[in-house]
């Protein structure tokens, strides 16, 4: 794509990425991504725990509470362990990526 007359685009490299930064942009990322995957979940276990309770058998309560119970776990438990996996894994990223721009010399973006 051709520059308009007048205007230049600059390439711009970026050289560093700061892994504090990139570690909270990760978690807050993947917990968000956690939270409606436990929904999801939450969800699926409680048709699970309905479906087993109309069976013939005698535990249709238990199952019921066990699938709520396994729901309320998911929306709570997923998005704090997805946040710290996440997290970690975009900090560690952040710094494989600041060892690799040093030899290379970084990422050219264009900005325009």
């Amino acid at each position: 794509m051709r520059a308009k007359f007048g205007r230049r685009n600059t390439m711009a490299t970026l050289k560093r990425i700061g892994p504090g930064s990139a570690l909270k942009l990760g978690a807050i990322s993947y917990a968000f991504v956690g939270l409606v995957i436990g929904i999801i979940m939450a969800c699926v276990s409680l048709v699970a725990g309905s479906l087993t309770g109309m069976g013939g058998s005698g535990m249709g309560m238990s199952a019921r509470a066990l699938g709520f119970g396994m729901g309320v776990g998911a929306v709570i438990v997923a998005p704090i362990v997805y946040g710290i996996i996440g997290g970690v894994g975009a900090g560690l990223g952040a710094v494989v990526y600041n060892l690799a721009a040093r030899w290379v010399g970084g990422l050219e973006v264009d900005i325009s």
